[in-house]
């Protein structure tokens, strides 16, 4: 559901430092996460009462300290599958673009809601740290008394560790999009489904 997910989505950037030291010469990612969950935090909180009446404070918020964590472009090759061998390079870059954006949107939605990092726990790495895909799992504490599990896919890249893809209680939002989004590509072309998005026409569920 689109409000699980927001706040799975907001977990990534709520994690602290505690998962296993870096193995095979790359670093653990947390203590990054932990400096933009520190700078998202500290700003909504100052301005709560603005972003209440103007939801695009929180957006502005999200766009500026969460995008430089994710590796967009990847996660857009991922979700378009077989139909980003054909695309262009303008054509990726402007839906991942619009994929971002949707993302931003969701995620800024529910930021008000939240209020305190106790509900979150990280768990222990599991196996080595791969650069390809390092999966960091944690649980986040529901309203209800229950867990959620909410796992973290990193890749290393030339600019370091990026996160491509989130998985909540087992699904993967990017198999989610691409199930959907490949759809969409294949009846009405690449550039259609760009200018949807762009302007909000299409919106994707979550899980």
């Amino acid at each position: 559901m689109i409000k699980a997910w927001l706040k799975a989505m907001l977990v990534l950037f709520t994690l602290v430092a505690g998962t296993a030291l870096a193995e095979a010469g790359l670093e653990d990612p947390s203590p990054l996460i932990e400096k933009t969950a520190n700078s998202i935090f500290n700003k909504i909180n100052a301005r709560r009462d603005e972003i209440r009446k103007d939801s695009r404070i929180a957006e502005q918020i999200v766009r500026t300290d969460l995008l430089p964590l994710m590796d967009a472009t990847y996660s857009a090759r991922l979700i378009l599958g077989r139909e980003a061998r054909t695309a262009t390079p303008r054509q990726l870059e402007d839906f991942a673009r619009a994929m971002n954006e949707q993302l931003i949107k969701k995620y800024a939605s529910g930021l008000v809601e939240f209020r305190s990092r106790e509900q979150i726990e990280v768990l222990e790495l599991r196996g080595e740290i791969d650069p390809r895909a390092t999966r960091v799992r944690s649980r986040f504490r529901l309203d209800s008394g229950g867990f959620a599990q909410v796992d973290y896919v990193f890749r290393m890249t030339d600019e370091g560790w990026k996160v491509f893809d989130v998985v909540v209680e087992g699904i993967s939002y990017v198999v989610s999009f691409k199930n959907q989004i490949q759809q969409e590509v294949r009846a009405d072309g690449l550039d259609a489904v760009i200018e949807r998005l762009s302007r909000g026409e299409l919106d994707l569920a979550t899980g």
